[in-house]
């Protein structure tokens, strides 16, 4: 059984919390019964991925942009503490729900409307970040054992496949592992290149991306908001299994945000301290390797092993990804084709992988931003949170809705103030001193334009309602979730109960078949 095709499951495959078995799910919404794990695990999952050589490589650029201490920690704090309160509200949304976050998009977006931001945000930013995180645990690897990069990558792939093959169960399991032998590395690392090397940054309008005290700050935020961005599309993925009530979903809200928070605020500003610490290479992982010294191996498993810890995600949420294009895939053909794909981006970008990182953080970012916009709104203002409507999310009858129009306008509107070394917008030329405002332009646009339009009729439906659900295969062949009436949840939001939250309920009591 594969997790394309909802119907065809009975409610139980008896999944739970067995770590060795395969999980046998996909993009299929969880039964209540198979509904398990507690919300500390939202802790461990992203503190883990979090403790990432990437997030020290942002707090570097604090001295190019020539900001003060003062200025970078307080802008590192605050992107940090945007990024990580949106991640801990959108982890919400998996408990309730019990969908993956990219499947929740097609409820506003459409089965079609959802094909193109998940094509090019999703699976390529899964493929990229999966690339970057092999690049750098290869590196760590060849420098520990001298081994050549295309056996380290592949050593590290084939780790990471067959993990995100088990899945879920197995994801958390060692993620937790992984968060406590982490900390442990992270903080040696931290205490001995600040002993060696660290110092605190002064103002320097000299710097070669100087570009004022404010645009600085903004820019520096804005960088570290954008590497909690490019993760939001996945932030259900891994809470959906959780039980729907009131305590969890609460609780996991706020230790996905602490999760996100502590990691990225912690390297965030031991890089801004290492910034200046003079070494004789421009190779971040060389010049750690410098600046540890006789405590440069532990530096490097750090390094190695928090490659594990990030990419069990980024292949994992790949996956998702294609499957929810409808691809005709089974889990872990996804799993192994982002592999893959992965593997060969690491041999091509090996060599400029650093002057690259930002213009790839900030152009899936971009992307991004505006989506986010429409999943929350349609969550919190939308019909998404009844539950009755999750069949919805399978129908694909439902081919374009408003809230890609909203995507759209929000991407097109940001256009004039991207930053990056393949595009400068000519709002951002003209205007550098601003800093980077993308982000906040394709969130605003998108936000305003899906409530302007969230109650029109639908864009561009097919066939009668259910006509591609209940096991009745769609044109594509594929079967989808039953059918549900069309009847807007304002009555029960409104009275502001969170609702679905009787654990008697039963998964028919959520999600009625159809007839």
């Amino acid at each position: 059984m594969d997790s394309d095709k909802p119907a065809q499951q009975p409610p139980d495959l008896g999944y739970r919390d067995s770590i060795a078995k395969v999980e046998p799910y996909g993009v299929d919404h969880i039964p209540e019964v198979e509904r398990h794990g507690k919300a500390g695990s939202q802790f461990s999952v992203w503190f883990a991925a979090g403790l990432n050589f990437p997030i020290m490589l942002l707090g570097f650029s604090a001295a190019a942009l020539g900001l003060s201490m003062t200025a970078a920690v307080t802008a590192i704090i605050a992107g940090a503490l945007v990024g990580s309160a949106t991640m801990g509200i959108m982890s919400r949304m998996g408990v309730r729900l019990g969908v993956p976050q990219q499947m929740q998009a097609r409820g506003p977006l459409g089965f079609v409307g959802n094909l193109l931001p998940v094509a090019y945000i999703n699976v390529f930013a899964g493929v990229g970040w999966a690339a970057v995180t092999v690049i750098l645990g290869g590196k760590a690897l060849g420098v520990l054992l001298g081994t050549p990069f295309w056996l380290s990558a592949a050593v590290l792939t084939a780790l990471q496949l067959t993990v995100a093959v088990f899945g879920y169960n197995m994801i958390h399991y060692l993620q937790r592992i992984l968060s406590v032998v982490l900390f442990v590395l992270f903080t040696l690392v931290t205490v001995v290149a600040l002993y060696r090397g660290g110092h605190f940054l002064a103002a320097n309008p000299g710097a070669s991306g100087y570009i004022g005290a404010s645009g600085g700050w903004i820019t520096l935020g804005g960088w570290f908001l954008a590497f909690l961005i490019a993760w939001l599309p996945f932030a259900s993925d891994y809470s959906r299994y959780l039980p729907d009530s009131r305590k969890v979903s609460t609780s996991a809200g706020l230790l996905t945000a602490l999760g996100n928070f502590v990691t990225l605020s912690w390297l965030g500003i031991t890089g801004v301290v290492l910034a200046g610490a003079a070494t004789t290479t421009d190779d971040p992982i060389l010049a750690l390797k410098e600046l540890t010294g006789p405590w440069s191996v532990p530096a490097m498993l750090a390094i190695l092993l928090s490659s594990f810890s990030q990419n069990f995600l980024n292949v994992y949420g790949g996956a998702i990804s294609l499957q929810t294009l409808g691809l005709p895939l089974k889990r872990w053909q996804s799993v192994t084709l982002i592999c893959v794909a992965a593997f060969g981006v690491s041999l091509w970008g090996v060599g400029g992988i650093y002057t690259s990182f930002e213009v790839f953080l900030n152009l899936t970012a971009y992307f991004i931003a505006p989506y986010v916009a429409v999943i929350l709104l349609d969550y919190f203002v939308g019909p998404r949170r009844d539950k009755t409507r999750i069949p919805e999310l399978y129908e694909k009858r439902r081919i374009l809705e408003w809230g890609f129009v909203a995507w759209l306008a929000g991407v097109i509107c940001s256009v004039p103030f991207w930053q990056s070394d393949l595009y400068t917008g000519p709002v951002a030329s003209a205007h550098p001193e601003w800093g980077e405002l993308t982000y906040y332009v394709g969130f605003a646009v998108a936000a305003v334009l899906y409530l302007l339009t969230y109650r029109l009729p639908p864009l561009w439906h097919r066939g009668p309602a259910g006509a591609d659900v209940a096991g009745v295969p769609d044109a594509a062949g594929e079967p989808a979730a039953p059918a549900q009436p069309r009847t807007r949840p304002e009555a029960q939001d409104m009275a502001g109960a969170e609702p679905g939250l009787d654990s008697a309920q039963t998964p028919d009591e959520h999600v009625p078949a159809k007839p």
